[in-house]
């Protein structure tokens, strides 16, 4: 019996691997990939690369048949050089999603001014650009850079589509972030010109002959007129799905935006929660917290950012993550005004690391009471090898603050605050060397009138049909919900099937 048993578990073991295997033979080499644009007499273009080399046209070269493909190719590695193609940055800063752009949009231009389309009726032109730091010797910054490709997938198409990624490297040596850079530009041109209607296999494509243990894609914009059924807010969602980063993030327009470009050297005011949807304690929560927080000696307001931040944790509550639902929540987000964080983070102290790469300024977390009690529970670090004073080493040891919202006791109607929270009776002592030194601190002046209110009762409400939940939402939201039939619409769609 036991022979029988080893033997069907060999026979899966050899199965999975036969068909991991079958999977990366299906793979395209990088060769196969240049070749196949190479030897496309339409697809004509330029390379621009600055800061690693001009990795991805090598990578074309060497190929063989790259004469029809590869107008030019050329890297302004001088600042000053640089500077007199593509103009100065006013902020003096090269590796930016603006000097990509700059590059894109003057490349393209000389591209139109110097091949004639009388003779070249049918060439599809792109030019590729990117502009990289890679390790410095110090071995302290480990890289990064902005990557893009603009073109055109048919002659007669007056916009370009473009596809825009930031990405930072994890390995320790130049010559090897080079070349993983090299790769993924080939990728990139390849999937823009074969996988752009499936945005979503053309994001996994990237990593193809690419350990993700070695580059981190932390944004991407789908962008022109090909992309207009694209939402880049989902787009963003697969890259945490996909293991291409940890979190991202995207504006109250819907564009995906760059975490470390908005957070850095930012005070920075964070609240988590689920948001589904978004209701009025929610915006009590924020108001209030802000206005204390505006008013601590070395915030800036200026210089203040404030994230509302979804962990995929939250998005996996029902199971798989319902796409639909994240976008719900988003777009009710978004219709306020709300920059939008999605991470991996299910620890608090992991999310404050994450802003301490960005910014050494002020940080404060609101939360609720149930929140704070989950934070001194020892369960949750259990993994780290210091426990939880690890943790709380790293979650307290920045200029942080907590903004405590209380609670309703819905047994006893008593109004819970950081004086009469229950924690753990052995982390009572911790928490109030924590409370005493300041780092939690109670929001006084709510609405009580609201402390009632729930997310998951009003979504209750929402998806029976039942009335009475408008007035438990921020002014307006309701009628988005139900003009576009937010939280409802699967449901509703069951129902008429049966």
């Amino acid at each position: 019996m036991k022979n029988v048993t080893l033997l069907a578990i060999n026979h899966s073991a050899m199965s999975t691997v036969a068909s991991e295997q079958s999977a990366f033979e299906n793979i395209l080499s990088i060769k196969a990939k240049t070749l196949r644009i190479n030897l496309n007499k339409n697809i004509y273009g330029t390379f621009a690369e600055i800061g690693a080399g001009q990795e991805t046209a090598r990578q074309f070269f060497r190929a063989g048949g790259a004469s029809g493909t590869i107008a030019k190719a050329m890297s302004a590695y001088d600042k000053s050089f640089s500077d007199a193609i593509y103009g100065i940055e006013d902020d003096g800063r090269y590796v930016t999603q603006a000097r990509l752009k700059r590059m894109l949009v003057h490349e393209m231009n000389l591209v139109e001014e110097r091949i004639g389309r009388e003779n070249n009726p049918d060439y599809l032109f792109f030019t590729y650009a990117n502009t990289v730091a890679t390790i410095d010797f110090s071995k302290r910054y480990k890289g990064h850079g902005w990557v893009g490709i603009r073109f055109q997938l048919n002659p007669k198409q007056k916009e370009y589509d473009e596809i825009i990624l930031h990405v930072r490297f994890k390995q320790n040596e130049a010559r090897l972030q080079q070349e993983t850079l090299g790769t993924l530009g080939v990728n990139l041109i390849y999937g823009a010109f074969f996988k752009h209607s499936e945005p979503r296999e053309l994001l996994k494509e990237l990593y193809d002959h690419i350990d993700k243990d070695t580059l981190e894609i932390d944004m991407v914009n789908f962008i022109g007129p090909s992309f207009k059924g694209v939402d880049n807010r989902l787009m963003s969602l697969q890259l945490i799905r996909n293991d291409m980063t940890d979190a991202v993030m995207f504006g109250p327009d819907g564009n995906n935006l760059l975490p470390a470009a908005v957070l850095y050297k930012k005070n920075i005011l964070a609240l988590r929660g689920s948001f589904r949807p978004v209701t009025k304690v929610n915006m009590d929560m924020f108001q209030k917290s802000y206005d204390i927080f505006i008013r601590e000696q070395t915030v800036e307001y200026e210089n203040t950012i404030v994230v509302f931040e979804i962990t995929l944790s939250n998005l996996k509550a029902s199971g798989e993550i319902d796409e639909q639902d994240f976008m719900d929540r988003a777009e009710l987000l978004s219709s306020l005004g709300h920059t939008v964080l999605i991470s991996k983070f299910q620890e608090y102290y992991k999310l404050v690391e994450y802003f301490n790469n960005y910014t050494k300024a002020k940080l404060g977390l609101t939360m609720g009471i149930n929140n704070l009690v989950d934070v001194f529970d020892e369960k949750y670090y259990r993994h780290l090898s210091g426990g939880i004073l690890e943790a709380f080493g790293k979650l307290f040891f920045k200029d942080l603050k907590v903004y405590l919202y209380p609670m309703k006791d819905p047994e006893t109607g008593q109004i819970m605050t950081s004086n009469n929270v229950k924690v753990h009776p052995r982390m009572k002592e911790l928490y109030k060397f924590f409370k005493y030194n300041g780092k939690v601190m109670d929001i006084i002046d709510y609405d009580p009138d609201i402390m009632d209110i729930f997310s998951r009762e009003v979504l209750k409400r929402i998806t029976n049909g039942e009335e009475g939940w408008e007035e438990m939402l921020p002014e307006g939201i309701a009628e988005i919900i139900k003009e576009k039939q937010l939280f409802s619409r699967k449901i509703l769609a069951e129902k008429e099937k049966a």
